[in-house]
């Protein structure tokens, strides 16, 4: 088990990643809300119907939210949960499971909202070039390759999942033990 100050560092590291890793998809989620604005402007409805248009620019405008909610108040919440866990008298959270939080649980947040701007824009560019079948936009997402698609969205989210889940109960485990001192 490392020193406590040691642990102490580890947890400052932890939190100062965090607390970057919200500013920077904050700022992030600004440009995605502008970029969202401009370039759903570029699908007129003289272009595509309403329904068609909205269908084509959704997926786009969903980014905008999940990079908040994701990347912005999750990784704030984290964060606010660690401090908390120790102000109520729980033990700390062991550096694995900070690892995992940093390590793997960011980028796999990060590669999940990449997957989805990536399709938002892939659905958006093909409508507004002129394909109105939503169903042959989507079949050729990814080259076409369902099993490209399932499997990189299976291996993004459930390393995003399963690396939270991993912060979240060595957490959970925190807070059955007294903290020293």
């Amino acid at each position: 088990m490392p020193s406590s100050q040691s642990q102490s560092q580890i947890y400052a590291k932890t939190l100062r990643t965090l607390i970057r890793y919200a500013i920077a998809m904050a700022i992030f989620g600004v440009l995605i809300g502008i970029a969202y604005q401009e370039s759903a402007q570029k699908l007129t409805y003289a272009d595509a119907p309403a329904g068609l248009r909205l269908a084509a620019v959704m997926p786009l405008a969903l980014v905008h939210g999940h990079v908040f909610t994701l990347g912005v108040l999750l990784p704030l919440a984290l964060a606010g949960a660690l401090v908390l866990g120790l102000r109520a008298g729980g033990g700390p959270v062991g550096p694995r499971a900070l690892a995992w939080l940093r390590w793997v649980f960011l980028p796999f947040v990060t590669a999940t909202l990449a997957l989805q701007l990536f399709k938002g824009y892939f659905v958006l560019l093909a409508v507004r070039h002129g394909q109105p079948d939503l169903a042959a936009v989507d079949a050729s997402f990814m080259a076409g390759s369902h099993t490209l698609r399932y499997a990189l969205y299976a291996v993004v989210h459930s390393g995003m999942g399963i690396s939270l889940c991993v912060f979240l109960v060595a957490l959970w485990r925190s807070l059955g033990v007294k903290a020293r001192g």
